[in-house]
């Protein structure tokens, strides 16, 4: 099974950290974060994995090399210019089965060959993983209507929403609604889908994930990989 780890971003938000090394290279204890996916992937059973990279790529090859200390076959697609989260997957050869995508600086403990079974099984061209968040408004919150008379109020409500992961499954026919070279988001194309009525999926997970995109994103998954190093790392 082929996946493509997303690791090309700039990391800007984790500035001034980022502009020294790539996101995906920043330690987590022992292990940089994408390190900590290539073991994961690794004993999923996964064997080759491409790295779509840019920012900072060579200190990316120089450090992950071709895969053979985790035992993958690692390979690299290079961007010259930003090419989003799916622009990227136009440009990579050999994708003519069911393929993963993923983003390179998550932490996550889920089991990738249950999302990619559950992805076989319902038979969509796309599967999203998805996590449930639960956000609380720190204010109180007025509805009033179209004259500005006060209708409700709620003191510091919660709002719970499905969130997508940067985890998805792919069939090869993804690849039609992309054009070579095309800077494209995860939301564009799964409006292209949608708009073709092609079937896309949802995988619920609630199990522990951590989007590092932020310094205070990165400290909660420092804490959070330090007390259970041997969970992420598939030991126990």
């Amino acid at each position: 099974m082929r996946v493509v780890v997303l690791a090309g971003g700039e990391g800007r938000r984790l500035r001034p950290f980022t502009i020294v090394i790539p996101k995906p290279l920043a330690p987590l204890g022992n292990y940089s974060i994408l390190e900590i996916v290539l073991r994961q992937l690794k004993h999923d059973n996964f064997e080759h994995v491409t790295l779509a990279v840019g920012y900072h790529s060579e200190l990316i090859q120089s450090i992950i090399g071709d895969g053979t200390k985790y035992g993958l076959r690692i390979d690299y697609s290079f961007e010259t210019s930003p090419l989003g989260t799916i622009g990227p997957l136009r440009q990579i050869s050999g994708l003519t089965e069911t393929f993963m995508v993923m983003n390179g600086d998550i932490l996550t403990d889920m089991n990738y060959r249950v999302f990619l079974d559950f992805h076989r099984k319902h038979g969509g061209v796309a599967t999203i993983a998805a996590h449930r968040q639960v956000e609380e408004i720190s204010l109180g919150v007025l509805e009033s209507d179209e004259n500005g008379r006060l209708t409700g109020f709620r003191e510091k409500p919660k709002y719970d929403y499905m969130v997508s992961m940067g985890i998805y499954a792919f069939e090869p026919r993804i690849l039609e609604f992309i054009a070579p070279g095309e800077p494209l988001g995860l939301d564009q194309l799964m409006f292209r889908l949608l708009q073709a009525e092609l079937p896309i999926y949802t995988y619920p997970f609630q199990g522990s994930w951590i989007d590092i995109g932020r310094h205070e994103d990165f400290g909660e998954a420092m804490e959070l990989f330090t007390k259970n190093e041997d969970h992420f790392l598939r030991r126990t």
